[in-house]
């Protein structure tokens, strides 16, 4: 075990981990941010969804060590008041069914809309697709991100 510090949705915090933990246990056992999921525990769904600087990255297979000196973002810290735009349009477009993998899918659109604010609906499903939906609310979650694009 080591000490790390980990900057978190603007927040820094000093955890104890091994370097080869999984940033998702990390957030979601020691800092206490569950809105990240678990679900295949091998980077195909897209549920456990996080951003590294930016980037979208799958935290359950991404080291703890590969996260520190760079600013993690979670489903909790896109906005104070949890509206987010993308999170508005979400909500607009009644997106979620069962919701499991709503976190992971709303990182991702951000993250798309952060490189395009204005993306086709191709490059939103080009974008999207390493994204899984159980429930198969695709068309919604598509309607959502054209919907967040308008709202900037």
């Amino acid at each position: 075990m080591e000490k790390m510090i980990l900057k978190v949705n603007g927040k820094s915090h000093e955890v104890e981990a091994a370097p080869s933990d999984t940033l998702l246990w990390v957030i979601r056992e020691k800092l206490k941010l569950t809105g990240t999921k678990y679900s295949c525990g091998k980077a195909i769904c897209g549920s456990c969804t996080v951003h590294l600087d930016g980037t979208p990255v799958r935290s359950c297979v991404a080291p703890v060590a590969s996260a520190t000196n760079k600013e993690i973002t979670t489903i909790e810290g896109l906005s104070e008041s949890g509206l987010h735009p993308v999170q508005k349009a979400w909500i607009e477009e009644q997106v979620a069914q069962c919701g499991y993998c709503q976190s992971g899918q709303i990182m991702q659109a951000v993250a798309l809309l952060n490189k395009n604010s204005n993306p086709s609906r191709e490059e939103i499903v080009g974008y999207m697709k390493g994204n899984l939906c159980r429930c198969g609310a695709y068309m919604r979650i598509i309607k959502a991100i054209e919907k967040a694009s308008e709202l900037g």
